[in-house]
């Protein structure tokens, strides 16, 4: 029986925990949630970080960039496995540092709302990767950020046409729209790379559908990927499949695959 614990009881997490609880993952059992407010009605009690850490094999991170950044470190060299869905924090060279430096345990990143990773990574690894580029879609109010000025929150909300916010690397989509483009710091990672992943955003007040747009030119071949997600009820800023993503990148860290047949 592998014992998990999940940060986070929002949008992301509450799904996770409650597929893990019905049963999605063979011989799982869900310690507990940990959430900074108190979760009300949740399948698994609420505890603190450490007793998370005391009583796991593995922590699912659910929760925003944040957690990577500032309990990252700890959850390794206490020896649990982490299973990370804030791909952005990622894009800090310094925490990536620290988190491959500690150990023993392991660090995950799961493949969230985009499909076509698995091909970028077996790309990148046999050769170089020339140019990639992101270009997301989503509706405007999702991609309202506290760092905006009054003006620039208004020219978002109020725009009537396809409209683009944002253009520049995946590393610097991560620092500014930190729930919004976890998918591209993930392609940056699957090609080593954040700085050279192009990143696009795009406000669009009739998306009803979140949309990816990835293209690659590498020495193994060119490629591009359109995925178009429903977004998630509770937290429109995800996309809806990303729990899944979540409960199935978790099944293969534990060595249980979720489906008739493996594709890892």
């Amino acid at each position: 029986m592998t014992k998990v614990s999940i940060i986070g009881a929002g949008a992301i997490g509450r799904p996770v925990i409650e597929a893990l609880v019905g049963g999605a993952v063979e011989d799982v059992e869900v310690v507990g949630v940990v959430n900074d407010t108190p979760v009300g009605e949740c399948p698994v009690p609420q505890i603190r970080l450490a007793k998370a850490i005391e009583s796991s094999d593995v922590i699912v991170e659910c929760a925003g960039q944040a957690v990577v950044s500032v309990h990252g470190v700890e959850i390794l060299e206490a020896g649990r496995d982490l299973l990370i869905t804030s791909a952005g924090a990622l894009a800090d060279p310094d925490l990536v540092a620290r988190l491959l430096a500690a150990g023993p345990g392991r660090m995950f990143v799961t493949s969230g709302a985009i499909g076509g990773i698995d091909l970028l990574v077996s790309a990148a690894s046999h050769g170089a990767v020339h140019r990639a580029s992101v270009t997301t879609t989503k509706l405007p109010a999702t991609l309202l950020q506290p760092w905006m000025d009054d003006a620039t929150q208004e020219r978002v909300r109020a725009t009537t046409e396809p409209t683009t916010i944002f253009e520049g690397s995946a590393a610097e989509a991560a620092r500014y729209f930190p729930r919004s483009l976890n998918v591209a710091a993930t392609v940056g990672l699957a090609v080593g790379d954040l700085e050279l992943v192009e990143v696009r955003l795009v406000a669009d007040p009739g998306a009803e559908l979140t949309s990816h747009v990835i293209e690659a030119d590498a020495d193994a071949g060119s490629y591009r990927f359109e995925i178009r997600n429903h977004p998630s009820a509770a937290n429109p800023r995800t996309s809806g499949v990303v729990s899944r993503a979540v409960v199935r990148s978790l099944s293969m860290l534990v060595g249980r695959p979720v489906g008739a047949v493996s594709i890892v």
